[in-house]
Parts: structure tokens; C-alpha cells; sequence
């Protein structure tokens, strides 16, 4: 099983802290036109971020992936064990992607899309660019002989 790079949890964090901050400025505008102490929404933020950081770390622990003969495996979920598996055949095209975040921290996605219900694409972040783009390769050039191999 692949892990992330461990920079994702900066990602991760960043993102939750930001949640938590937007969320603090909706409760003390509450507060503030209801002429109310500023200890709850200030409790409130603080606690949600110490959450957030104590979900990055747990989910990173629990993210894991692998590329098989036949189908990409993942296994990722803090409260909520998700073990997904990808058939390769199903595979329709692979993208890399960096976000902001992800520039910023020098990180990439592999966004693998597959043939079916709707939703049923897959990401897998945390990875360099160089991973990423190598994955991308790797998948697609599995998928490609997956079909072959279908096809016959």
C-alpha cells in the first residue's frame, strides 16, 4: 500500500482552519448584533480548529492506495472506513491537478474518472508532481491494455 506525501496534512489543515475561521466570523457577527459575550464564538473556532487538526492527522494515517493488476485500491476514512476498487477496465481517462493549496505546498491529485454512476470518480491526493504525472501515465497505460485484454 502507497501512503501520502505528509505534506497533505498541511492541506488538510489549512482547509479546516479556514472552515473553522469563517465560521468563528459567522458567530461573532451573531453575537455582536445580539449583544452577547464573545467567549462562545471565540470557544467555538478554537475548538474547531484543534478538530480539524486531530482529523488531518487521523485521516492521513488512514489513507492508503495501491495500483494492482486489475484495479486501483483505496482505503481511506476516520470515522467511516471507505475501501473503494477501481476495475481498470472501467477507467475512462486520468488527470493531474493542483490545487492552490496544493501548489503552495508543492503537492498534485490524480483524479481517475470511470465509467458508471455518476460520481463514482476517484481522486487520490497528496502526491508530488512528479507522482502524480508518473501515476497518470501508469494508470492510463494499464487502462489501455485492461481494454485490450477486455476486448478479446
Amino acid at each position: 500500500m502507497n501512503a501520502l506525501h505528509p505534506r497533505i496534512r498541511i492541506i488538510w489543515i489549512l482547509r479546516s482552519a479556514i472552515g473553522a475561521l469563517l465560521l468563528g466570523a459567522a458567530a461573532t457577527g451573531v453575537a455582536l448584533v445580539l449583544d452577547e459575550p464573545l467567549t462562545i464564538p471565540a470557544g467555538l473556532t478554537v475548538l474547531f480548529v484543534v478538530l480539524g487538526v486531530i482529523h488531518a492527522i487521523f485521516r492521513y494515517r488512514n489513507w492508503r492506495y495501491v495500483v494492482g493488476d486489475d484495479a486501483i485500491y483505496l482505503e481511506r476514512g476516520v470515522l467511516t472506513e471507505i475501501r473503494t476498487e477501481v476495475p481498470l477496465v472501467r477507467i475512462q481517462h486520468v488527470d493531474s491537478r493542483r490545487s492552490a493549496f496544493e501548489r503552495l505546498v508543492g503537492l498534485a491529485s490524480t483524479v481517475v474518472y470511470t465509467a458508471g454512476s455518476r460520481g463514482a470518480d476517484v481522486t487520490i491526493p497528496g502526491l508530488t508532481p512528479d507522482a502524480a504525472s508518473d501515476l497518470r501515465q501508469r494508470l492510463k497505460g494499464l487502462a489501455i491494455a485492461a481494454g485490450e485484454e477486455d476486448a478479446v
